[in-house]
């Protein structure tokens, strides 16, 4: 499966809509080769999963559930904006991230996801990141598209009379792309100033506009042996801790994300009870739901 291209294993009331044009720093990152270890983890057949217990402000209080992230890479086609299913020329290798949140707000359920196509190789922004919302009210989806180094931005919601201003700006990182260039290489990242756009999941839930931000990033070691990535936003008064492993391949151990929300400080957490491997698309009959119970989910 590997070679000098890669090769890739088919996988499987509030207001803020309209578009919103976002000029990308899409500049391909001489660090960011594939190295042989990379290579033989990500392209095994499989895809990682790691399931979290979760903890999550909405409303002025903490609500508990569970958080999923799901790893794996695929051929993505620019032409089609999706998953390749045929060979094209112009398909992208991407490590895909597929990462869920559920939890429930007195009677109902909140459902959250965000789906990230990051370049395997040379260049640090997705071409393609989509969040969708799910609560008794109603539906939201929004998706950012990189074409040609420029980003488009749509909202489709369930409220009505939703706008969004059009504005240009020019992020050197977009926040939801980070916790795939942890798993690929975190010594990419640098340390101090970057604009930076926050999650599509804080900015819907919190209502703030679709920018760059000024943003802080600063790499520090834990005791245990871990490192962690530490992302404070200023003037969103907000600070999202990303904890992974020091060594390669760098998985997810959880993090801290604390900001004002319902006029509170508040800390949403995620840690991290178990990670498999599996090409999940195939465990679709009764008899795999035993996965659930092992990645703690039932």
């Amino acid at each position: 499966m590997l070679g000098g291209t890669l090769l890739l294993q088919t996988s499987c009331s509030d207001s803020l809509a309209g578009s919103d044009l976002v000029a990308a720093d899409v500049k391909a990152d001489s660090r960011r080769s594939a190295t042989e270890e990379s290579k033989k983890y990500w392209y095994n057949g499989t895809a990682e999963i790691t399931s979290f217990k979760l903890s999550q402000a909405r409303y002025g209080e903490m609500r508990e559930g569970t958080a999923v992230m799901v790893f794996v890479t695929e051929p993505f086609s620019p032409e089609s904006n999706t998953k390749a299913d045929r060979s094209r020329s112009g398909n992208v290798p991407v490590l895909k991230l597929n990462a869920t949140k559920k939890f429930n707000t007195g009677i109902y359920p909140y459902s959250l996801m965000t789906s990230t196509f990051v370049p395997f190789e040379g260049k640090n922004t997705s071409l393609k990141i989509s969040f969708t919302m799910q609560e008794w009210c109603g539906t939201l989806f929004s998706e950012m598209r990189n074409q040609k180094g420029k980003i488009s931005y749509r909202l489709d919601s369930y409220f009505e009379g939703e706008s969004f201003e059009n504005t240009t700006v020019e992020p050197d990182y977009i926040e939801d792309d980070i916790w795939s260039l942890i798993r690929l290489n975190p010594e990419t990242i640098p340390n101090g100033m970057v604009k930076m756009v926050p999650s599509m999941a804080f900015v819907r839930m919190l209502h703030v506009p679709v920018k760059a931000y000024e943003t802080k990033l600063e790499k520090v070691k834990n005791d245990d042996g871990s490192r962690s990535l530490i992302i404070t936003t200023s003037d969103l008064n907000r600070v999202l801790n990303i904890r992974y492993e020091g060594e390669f391949p760098h998985r997810i151990l959880g993090w801290e994300e604390t900001y004002i929300d319902g006029g509170k400080k508040l800390t949403s957490k995620g840690e991290r009870i178990q990670t498999i491997r599996s090409a999940y698309w195939g465990k679709n009959s009764n008899s795999d739901a035993y996965l659930r119970k092992e990645l703690g989910l039932d």
